[in-house]
């Protein structure tokens, strides 16, 4: 008798469950027909991810063919225009300057351009859930506990239906990373538009604007720092989970990384790790910036 029950009858020691023979017949089941459906529509499933295929062969070629003082300039003018910050900009030189003197500097566009496109990926889905959630109750409580899942469900798990359905190669990882990384951007959305207080909505209701005018006009404005909180947020965990990415194809930092816990490097995995938190310091820094001048901006406009 197993340890702890000696003083239990038998039926309270053992869980209840289904006789193995059940049990494998039903996984093979469904897991058969899985892949048998996967099979069925899979020129249609390469299909509807090509794009995403082209995007971010494109950005990373973009990328990595550029000479790295272009890339740097460029990013340097995006980090002024979304800051307007000389510390930032001095930041944000300084830790690219390192990173190429690593020797990963294409790494690191790699990684930049698979964040890019899923951030963008993911605000692009985020941004209408969230509108369509906070404007209705019902469109909530179907939303909020299909977003639970997203975010408890460890990312391993979901890995392999991914993984099933697309292959391994970049399209899996980015379809992994959005998926972790779009909640956010949707319960902000959702949780920016509805703080707008009811009395400014009152007010433009009585002016006559319609619900598109008061969605565009005063909700999306007022919710504006909770907006650009939610696209910090994408941005922060696409970057947290292109380690995990890279054990379906993904490259960059994040398969340098990967290989050095296989392999006990200790320094190799210290670099890697030292550039992903230098972009994500970059990103946070620029976008709380930007979202801070936005704000001003129209604080100013409307007094």
């Amino acid at each position: 008798m197993a340890s702890g029950c000696w003083s239990l009858p038998d039926a309270l020691c053992h869980f209840p469950s289904l006789e193995s023979s059940t049990l494998r017949t039903m996984r093979k089941t469904v897991d058969g027909g899985f892949r048998d459906l996967v099979r069925t529509y899979s020129d249609w499933i390469d299909a509807a991810t090509a794009p995403l295929q082209v995007a971010l062969n494109t950005l990373e070629d973009a990328f990595t063919n550029t000479p790295w003082i272009v890339v740097l300039v460029v990013l340097l003018a995006l980090v002024w225009g979304a800051s307007r910050d000389w510390r930032i900009v001095v930041g944000t030189t300084l830790a690219m300057l390192m990173i190429g003197w690593m020797d990963l500097w294409d790494d690191t566009m790699v990684t930049l351009a698979m964040v890019s496109v899923c951030t963008a990926i993911a605000v692009v889905i985020g941004l209408p859930i969230g509108i369509i959630a906070a404007r209705s109750d019902r469109m909530q409580k179907i939303v909020n506990p299909v977003l639970d899942v997203m975010q408890t469900l460890p990312s391993f798990v979901y890995l392999i239906p991914v993984v099933v359905i697309f292959g391994i190669g970049k399209v899996p990882g980015m379809i992994a990373v959005v998926i972790y990384a779009v909640p956010p951007m949707i319960r902000l959305t959702n949780l920016g538009i509805r703080m707008v207080d009811a009395e400014v909505l009152e007010a433009a209701e009585a002016f006559g604007s319609s619900a598109w005018q008061k969605l565009w006009n005063v909700q999306l404005p007022l919710a504006l720092p909770a907006l650009m909180t939610g696209v910090n947020q994408t941005i922060m965990m696409s970057l947290s989970m292109v380690v995990v990415a890279s054990m379906v194809g993904v490259g960059g930092l994040g398969k340098n990384v990967l290989q050095a816990i296989n392999n006990q490097f200790f320094t190799m995995g210290f670099l890697n790790g030292f550039a992903l938190v230098a972009i994500a310091i970059v990103f946070d820094r620029a976008s709380q910036a930007f979202g801070h001048r936005l704000q001003k901006h129209r604080e100013v406009r409307h007094d």
